[in-house]
């Protein structure tokens, strides 16, 4: 009798702990992100980690190598200048597409919102066309022997342009059709962030005799801060992993001048063969973004901390 009373009182205990669980709200929160950890855990940790084992691998992926095909890409000057080449076409095609974004958006906020449909459509165009189809349309345009664009510089007597046959034209038209696919994204961003922003402070600001930069100054940039930070961390990191418009408008050319790390760790891990090496290439991309990642989320969390 004594230890039936006894394995009821420990069943009773175990339910209560059970409830309680279930009540605290972390453990809820916990429980309905659990499905999406297991996708982001078989997605994305398991080929990262995969990704480190076969890096360590020779050409046949038969023994263990160590970080020895490190070791031959920081001896490589092709490797050098593709990190080169990638931090350039990342960094200044992210600045001028939260530049023309911003710009956008502060236009499209003034128009009156029957006309401001029309003209958000139209602009996020460039953004829904599929990346590949659109440099596909640049590349015409850049080609050398019926370049739209040179023929319509030859009008105004400005010599052709070689943009596909030099390296540092080349470099510039990756970016221009990089900022023409990526700012109406940023534009939508900002537009939205924007509207958020309360207009009782440019009222405030107004009766304080602020001109129209103090106002973007003092109050649009700090309330839009966030929304900024985030918006230019996810673009630097999908730009750095870019591979379709250099793939379609250089191939890498010339003189492989105009790779970024994933079309270089392409070339080098299917075309040459060489897997083991080309997982070096797209692991070299990790610490880059982390540490980019790591200053921005930091500086969103602190300005999170002083508005609270």
């Amino acid at each position: 009798m004594a230890s039936a009373t006894s394995t009821i009182g420990a069943d009773q205990a175990r339910v209560g702990s059970l409830q309680r669980f279930a009540r605290r709200r972390s453990s809820i929160a916990f429980l309905m992100a659990l499905p999406l950890l297991i996708v982001v855990g078989g997605l994305i940790a398991y080929p990262a980690a995969f990704g480190i084992y076969l890096s360590m691998l020779n050409r046949r992926m038969t023994a263990f190598v160590g970080f020895a095909n490190y070791e031959i890409l920081f001896e490589s000057d092709t490797f050098w200048d593709v990190v080169f080449q990638s931090c350039f076409f990342a960094i200044t095609a992210v600045l001028l597409k939260a530049l023309i974004g911003f710009w956008l958006a502060h236009m499209l906020h003034g128009i009156p919102d029957k006309g401001q449909r029309k003209w958000r459509g139209m602009l996020l165009v460039p953004w829904v066309i599929p990346p590949a189809l659109s440099t596909l349309g640049w590349w015409w345009m850049f080609d050398p022997s019926y370049s739209s664009i040179n023929w319509l510089l030859s009008i105004i007597s400005v010599p052709e342009i070689p943009w596909l046959g030099q390296p540092w034209w080349a470099r510039i038209s990756i970016i221009i059709v990089n900022v023409w696919i990526g700012a109406p994204f940023f534009m939508i961003m900002y537009l939205a962030a924007l509207k958020s922003v309360p207009e009782q402070l440019y009222e405030a600001a107004a009766i304080d005799g602020a001109t129209g930069w103090q106002r973007l100054r003092y109050v649009t940039i700090p309330m839009m801060a966030n929304i900024i930070s985030i918006t230019v961390l996810f673009s630097l990191i999908v730009t750095f992993a870019n591979y379709d418009i250099v793939r379609v408008l250089t191939n890498g050319g010339p003189r492989d001048l105009t790779h970024v790390f994933a079309s270089y760790a392409f070339q080098v891990g299917i075309l040459a063969g060489n897997i083991p090496r080309g997982a070096a290439v797209s692991l070299f991309m990790m610490p880059v973004l982390a540490i980019c990642a790591f200053f921005v989320l930091r500086g969103v969390t602190r300005r999170n901390k002083e508005q609270m």
